[in-house]
């Protein structure tokens, strides 16, 4: 069974085309799962509205409780990360990671970086050691077959590779970026532009994300399935 791990970050309630200004990226993320359920009716879906129901912001006591060997930890320490704990034991059961990350000023939303901060954590996704040869950080997910889908949304237009506002775009690289540390390097992705000028030009670009969604559902279950028909 293939468990996708599905994520909404945006600050607007309801999606695109279904609610008066809804969500592009939830309008995205929804579209990614339904096609992949139609191709696998027995996925896995673990749920999590980060937009409605931010994780908490990492704080020194966070940090402390973090870097303490798990058997050293006091109980103040096991309850600061607990909710971390949750949040990293559903990426940890899931095959797809669907991360629905508008841009906000150019980058993730607070409410997914403070998802990011409680997954990215030493001993459980990355690890550490100072007296290890050579590079003494590591991932943990190395290995273990994940993969990425973010889908995004701009209100300007042209923040894809070699386009005009490329280097303002901080959106997919930093996510791609913290998920490569963990060990997640195979990422795919599409946006949709042009939310402030409306009319045919966001039209278009709705249509052209939703049809990426359709064909990157289709891509990964394609290869899962295939992967599955080897190892059996």
């Amino acid at each position: 069974m293939t468990t996708i791990l599905h994520l909404d970050s945006s600050a607007r309630p309801g999606r695109s085309g279904a609610q008066p200004h809804g969500s592009h990226t939830r309008r995205l993320t929804a579209r990614f799962v339904e096609r992949y359920r139609q191709l696998d009716s027995e996925i896995e879906v673990i749920y999590r509205d980060l937009g409605a129901q931010p994780p908490s912001p990492v704080t020194g006591e966070w940090v402390h409780a973090a870097f303490t060997p798990p058997a050293a930890r006091a109980p103040w320490m096991v309850q600061v990360l607990a909710q971390s704990d949750q949040l990293v034991d559903e990426l940890l059961r899931a095959d797809i990671i669907v991360a629905g990350v508008p841009m906000y000023n150019f980058g993730p939303p607070a409410q997914f970086k403070a998802w990011i901060d409680n997954i990215v954590r030493v001993g459980r996704t990355f690890g550490f050691d100072r007296s290890r040869p050579g590079e003494p950080y590591w991932p943990l997910l190395a290995g273990a077959g994940k993969q990425l889908v973010i889908l995004s949304s701009r209100g300007d237009y042209g923040y894809g590779p070699g386009q005009r506002l490329e280097a303002i775009n901080h959106v997919e690289a930093s996510v791609r970026s913290a998920f490569r540390y963990i060990g997640v390097t195979e990422a795919f992705g599409a946006a949709i532009e042009y939310d402030e000028f409306g009319g045919e030009r966001l039209a278009r670009s709705i249509a052209e994300a939703e049809h990426a969604a359709d064909r990157l559902a289709e891509t990964i279950a394609a290869s899962r399935a295939e992967g599955t028909r080897r190892a059996a």
